[in-house]
């Protein structure tokens, strides 16, 4: 029987799976990306898309379940995962009073006329009567 002989495989020439291409008569090789290259992009592409708050509730639950059905070991895994989650909290709350409590003074401060100020404009009243 004939048998065809096998082609080996042909890309195509739309740019794309190449790591190196030909312009100008010159073969240039392009770069890999590499994620230490990369810097404006954070390592972990992962995010937590609940509050601190939610998962230090769902941490909890999980905690007393846990520990209800008799695995104490998961149980106080979950509960150290709690616990992380309520600092992350208190961080928080820390922060935003300190936020406040700036964001107050700095009102007071600009809103109150300092003593100076006081005296300059009590010095141009009595200047401007004479």
């Amino acid at each position: 029987m004939f048998q065809r002989k096998q082609r080996g495989f042909r890309r195509r020439p739309n740019g794309r799976n190449r790591s190196s291409h030909q312009e100008n008569g010159y073969l240039q090789i392009r770069p890999r990306p590499n994620s230490f290259t990369n810097s404006h992009q954070p390592r972990n592409n992962f995010r937590n898309t609940q509050s601190a708050e939610r998962l230090f509730e769902k941490y909890s639950a999980l905690a007393k379940e846990a520990i209800s059905s008799g695995d104490k070991t998961l149980g106080e895994n979950y509960l150290q995962h709690a616990d992380h989650f309520m600092r992350i909290v208190e961080d928080k709350n820390k922060n935003r009073e300190q936020n406040k409590t700036e964001a107050i003074n700095k009102t007071t401060t600009e809103s109150k006329p300092s003593l100076e100020d006081n005296n300059n404009k009590q010095e141009e009243v009595t200047k401007n009567k004479e």
